[in-house]
Formats: structure tokens, C-alpha cells, sequence
């Protein structure tokens, strides 16, 4: 199916979505709607159409540097796929290089990649260390995602302001005095800030 066609079955759809919840889908303000929603989620899903390791390895360098690399606050936004509703915050990505290191915004790019697919936080997290394991076979990888849920404020429980928090890691990680350098770090400036 060509992406046009893909467009097209999504916004008819959203039309007869439209139409199920009691609107009128030929309304002015509504015409156009189908069309939209449909772009928007193909925008919200790009990241089905990448795959984040060849990002890593677009700048893939050769470097004896063996201390803590951290990119810290980099903004996401995903859709739950239990809802359809976003979720939102930032992540924290740290890695421990072992002969090569990558472009420091390829890390962001993994994260976007990742989060523009339906999402549920914990499977993102592992999906983020997991993909710079294998791109880089650093000495450890730790992610730790700060995020807050529409599904969570806007219905069902509708508690406003709560933040989840998610963490995976690997190898040096895995030692205590590691994660709370890194926790450290990541914590710092929010708290000078």
C-alpha cells in the first residue's frame, strides 16, 4: 500500500470515526479533519519506517574514550497504545564508550525514532538501551525516561501533574556507584537550575 492510499483508508476511517461518535463529518469544520488526523498519525508512527540503529551507525566513529557520555532532557512526545492519547516528557541516555563512539544528536534521533511508533514507557526504555547496546557494544547503556500520560490526566484516574519515571540499563550500569553517578549528573542542573 503506497503512503496516499494509506492516507486515504485513514482518513475515511477517522470520517466514519467521526461519524460513530455523533458527528456530523460533513459540517465545515469538520471537512478537512479526516485528511489532518491522518497526516498527523503518520507523522505520530514515523518511527515504523526507521530503524534508530542505522542512525547510530550513520556516525559511527573509532575513539579510545572510555568515560560516561550523557545527553540529558532530550524532549519526546508518543502515543499509548492502549488509548491513543500522548505521553510526554524527557529523556536521559547515558553510554560508557568501548572503541567507538556516535554523534551526540543520534542519540536523540534514537530516542524520537522510538517514541514516534505506539508506545507503552517501559518497552521504550529497554527498546533505547537495547539499540545502542547492539549499534555501539559500549561498556553499558542507561536510559531513564520522565514522562507524564493524557491517559492518566485527561481520563481514568485524571490525576494532573503526575510524572512516571522509567530506567533500564546494562553492564557498568549495573554497579550501584555507576547508575547514581549518572542519576547524579542527570539531576544536577534541575537542581542548581
Amino acid at each position: 500500500m503506497t503512503t496516499d492510499e494509506r492516507l486515504e483508508a485513514l482518513a475515511g476511517h477517522t470520517q466514519s470515526i467521526l461519524g460513530l461518535m455523533g458527528e456530523n463529518p460533513e459540517r465545515e469544520g469538520l471537512l478537512k479533519t479526516p485528511l489532518r488526523v491522518a497526516k498527523a498519525m503518520r507523522t505520530l508512527t514515523r518511527g515504523y519506517d526507521e530503524n534508530p540503529i542505522d542512525f547510530i551507525n550513520s556516525a559511527k566513529f573509532k575513539e579510545s574514550y572510555q568515560h560516561m557520555v550523557i545527553v540529558k532532557d532530550i524532549n519526546f512526545y508518543s502515543l499509548c497504545e492502549h488509548h491513543l492519547l500522548p505521553f510526554y516528557g524527557v529523556a536521559h541516555v547515558a553510554y560508557i564508550p568501548n572503541g567507538y563512539i556516535t554523534g551526540l544528536s543520534k542519540l536523540a534521533r534514537v530516542v524520537d525514532s522510538f517514541s514516534h511508533r505506539l508506545q507503552v514507557q517501559e518497552r521504550m526504555t529497554q527498546q533505547i538501551v537495547d539499540c545502542i547496546q547492539e549499534a555501539l557494544n559500549p561498556l553499558g547503556v542507561m536510559v531513564v525516561l520522565e514522562a507524564k500520560h493524557m491517559c492518566m490526566q485527561m481520563r481514568g484516574v485524571e490525576k494532573q501533574g503526575s510524572i512516571t519515571t522509567t530506567s533500564a540499563f546494562t553492564g557498568a550500569f549495573n554497579q550501584a556507584k555507576t547508575r547514581e553517578e549518572f542519576l547524579s549528573l542527570i539531576h544536577h542542573g534541575q537542581q542548581n537550575g
